[in-house]
This record gives C-alpha cells, sequence and structure tokens, in this order.
C-alpha cells in the first residue's frame, strides 16, 4: 500500500496525515455545533479544540516515542517524523483531558460537560484516523491467510493492503475502527437521553473504547510493551474501571440533577 496520496513540488502529503486531519476537522465541526446547543461560544469551542488537538498529538507521540525508546535513541530527529506514525492514542486522550481541565477550570465552565461533548465526535475521528494506519501498513495483527480473510467478509481492497512481503495479516485497524464508528453511533443516541446526567457520556466513552481496545490489542503485533505487559491493555483496564466508578457515583444524584441536556440561559458553569 503506497503511503503518499500526492505530492506537491517535491512535498510528499501521506494517506496517514490526511486520515488525522480528516477526523480533527469533523470532530471540530460537530464539537462546535453541540456547543451551540447549550450557549457556549463557538470562539471557547475552537480555541480548545485547537489546543486539545495541539497537546494531544505531542502526548500521542511522546507516549509511543517512550515505550519505543529503542527506535530513537541513536536518531533522535526521527522523533519529530509523525507522519510515518508513531502516535498512540492513549497518550493523546490523555493529554486532550489534562487540556481540558486546565482550559475548563481557567473559564469556570464544567469540565465534565465539555468532556461529554468531545468524547462522542473522538470515536468518529478515531475510527477515521485508524485509516492512517492502514496506509501506512501498520497497526495490523498476526499473520493469516487470504482465504480467512475473504470468509470474514472483508474487501478485496483491504485484503491486499494487508500482504505486506507476501504475507497476509489481519487488519486490526479494520476492527478497531468499525468499533468506534459504531460506538459513535450509540453515544450519539444515548446524548439524548433525557435523564443523562453530567459526566455519564465520558465514562460510558471510557468504557466502550476501552473494552474494544483491550481485545483487539491481543491481536497486534506492534503492541507497546511495559514488563512483559501490553501497555495499551493495562491503560484500557484503568480507564475502564474509573469510567465505572464516576459512572456509579454519577448516578446516585437525583433523578434531575446535572443533566446534561437540562437547557441553558446562559454559558455553561
Amino acid at each position: 500500500m503506497n503511503p503518499i496520496a500526492f505530492t506537491i513540488s517535491g512535498f510528499e502529503v501521506r494517506w496517514y496525515s490526511l486520515m488525522l486531519l480528516t477526523g480533527m476537522l469533523i470532530a471540530i465541526f460537530m464539537v462546535i455545533r453541540e456547543g451551540k446547543r447549550f450557549n457556549i461560544p463557538k470562539d471557547f469551542m475552537f480555541n480548545l479544540a485547537f489546543w486539545v488537538i495541539i497537546v494531544g498529538i505531542i502526548c500521542a507521540r511522546i507516549y509511543y516515542c517512550i515505550f519505543n525508546f529503542e527506535l530513537y535513541q541513536n536518531n533522535i530527529l526521527d522523533v519529530f517524523k509523525i507522519w510515518e506514525g508513531g502516535l498512540a492514542i492513549h497518550g493523546g486522550i490523555i493529554g486532550g483531558l489534562i487540556t481540558i481541565i486546565v482550559y475548563t477550570k481557567r473559564y469556570n465552565i464544567n469540565t465534565f460537560k465539555i468532556t461529554d461533548i468531545v468524547v462522542v465526535p473522538l470515536l468518529l475521528a478515531q475510527a477515521i484516523g485508524r485509516w492512517g494506519n492502514f496506509f501506512n501498513s501498520e497497526a495490523h495483527g498476526a499473520a493469516t491467510t487470504y482465504y480467512h480473510l475473504k470468509e470474514l467478509h472483508i474487501p478485496e481492497k483491504i485484503i491486499e493492503g494487508m500482504k505486506i512481503g507476501n504475507v497476509y495479516y489481519h487488519p486490526t485497524f479494520l476492527y478497531e475502527s468499525i468499533f468506534c464508528l459504531v460506538g459513535f453511533i450509540i453515544l450519539l443516541f444515548v446524548r439524548r437521553y433525557r435523564y443523562l446526567k453530567r459526566g455519564q457520556l465520558t465514562c460510558l466513552y471510557m468504557m466502550y473504547y476501552s473494552v474494544g481496545r483491550f481485545f483487539i490489542e491481543s491481536l497486534r503485533t506492534d503492541s507497546l510493551m511495559f514488563f512483559g505487559f501490553r501497555v495499551a491493555q493495562i491503560v484500557s483496564v484503568i480507564l475502564f474501571i474509573t469510567g465505572l466508578v464516576i459512572f456509579i457515583i454519577l448516578c446516585r444524584k437525583g433523578r434531575f440533577e446535572d443533566l446534561y441536556n437540562e437547557e441553558q440561559s446562559g454559558p455553561v458553569k
């Protein structure tokens, strides 16, 4: 699979970058649109999205490089070549969350309200971004056969794209992309629930994505490792438990207390 989409005056534009950019732009549009429902200024949401993306990308790269230090210790400048791949979504999530917390506290806006708005389009952005891995021939699973992939009803184009060095591999990027897309659709409906409380969408995202990532990660051959354990699975367990605990705590609030869809007469506090 050719990772280069096109070339402009000798400058190579890669599919990986295009997929990330597409996911980000769609997510920003959806975040701003949802923010309007609650009288949250467009400038606030746009500026927040800008910093979340910048810090998220930096943290995603740092996270990846830390657990792949041996690849960069003798070629430190390669750390900056993010267009070649090597962004860990968990690092991006952590960086983005820290940014949201700092930003919302600064402007005295409810943090859970903002994270709830963000996590829905985030799943769609993740679904789109995973296709960048396809064009980079990375984030795939174990070796398999052409006939097995056909039995899974995987499109021919993807099957051939997963033929690397005359060996066919499981398209785990596709499995995660579909999982995220399904989650996005589910949360779209859930967030319209009348008695949904602030923070519950965030918790559902944490639990949903963690379950999928935990099992999909077990199929991958390029997992980041920490003392023999897959880092993504460790983080997934932590995120799932954290999300579950917070969700239960939020459920104990009154039925009409801190509702996500509560009408606002002014900017969300």
